[in-house]
């Protein structure tokens, strides 16, 4: 019990030396890069980064300084488009209570069969993701710490320590980015959008959930239709689209982009 209570104690201490130096560098161009230092005392994780959302519906680069891997895949294109199908996009959209994203709680049923999983994760290697909700002003931003490679993902300890440290990793992260990011007007780039003339108000509701990797089960509970139902609009956008597969829907809306 004794050294249990020592290991605990250093871990504590590394955190709380972490905290000071983070600290330290509010407002500063080294407080990105402190906090993940620190947070490295609670969990290991290869990469933080950040995007944030204007009510308009548009993705913005809050701190992507130091990706691990695909830059173009991980940032780029993401801002570019796909971040209409990230979960983390759409749990901030819902406005879902503040605090700790867990990406395995949110995605929906099929989300690992998508083409969005596939090129954005699968693609890059990440295995799993943790995002820390920040309110800043005229926008919500997700600060995410993930696991790339062959790790295994965030353990339910690993989610507790950072769910335990959301208050103050949020407080801190909430300060600095309040006073150093300016996201760009909203008018000056419009939102991305999945929408097609030939298609109906419910076929595009149909083909954007399928798009974000929900079944026919999960977009019948969503929309409150019967799993027929939506198999024959699913039917009716592809035969308007001329199209067989999800990854020609894909195709269509997004890669494009």
């Amino acid at each position: 019990m004794a050294a249990r209570s020592g290991g605990a104690s250093a871990y504590i201490d590394d955190w709380n030396a972490g905290l000071a130096e983070a600290v330290a560098n509010l407002g500063e161009l080294g407080f990105p890069e402190a906090l993940e230092r620190a947070l490295r005392q609670l969990v290991s994780f290869e990469m933080m980064n950040g995007f944030a959302y204007s009510p308009g519906g548009k993705a913005f680069d809050l701190d992507n300084d130091r990706i691990v891997g695909d830059r173009i895949t991980i940032v780029d294109h993401y801002l570019a488009g796909a971040y209409i199908l990230d979960p983390f996009y759409d749990a901030v959209r819902s406005a879902k209570p503040d605090g700790v994203l867990v990406m395995r709680r949110l995605a929906p049923d099929r989300f690992t069969e998508t083409e969005y999983f596939h090129r954005h994760y699968q693609a890059t290697g990440i295995v799993d993701e943790i995002g820390f909700i920040l309110k800043l002003p005229d926008v919500d931003a997700v600060l995410s710490l993930s696991r790339i490679g062959t790790v295994p993902a965030f353990s339910r300890r690993d989610i507790a320590r950072l769910e335990s440290a959301a208050p103050i990793v949020r407080a801190l992260a909430e300060r600095h980015w309040r006073a150093r990011f300016d996201p760009p007007r909203q008018e000056d780039d419009a939102a991305a959008t999945i929408s097609h003339p030939l298609l109906s108000k419910r076929e595009l509701e149909i083909v954007t959930l399928i798009l974000k990797g929900h079944s026919t089960y999960s977009i019948a509970a969503t929309l409150g239709l019967s799993p027929n139902t939506v198999k024959v609009h699913r039917r009716q956008a592809y035969a308007k689209l001329t199209i067989s597969s999800q990854a020609e829907l894909f195709h269509l809306f997004l890669s494009r982009r």
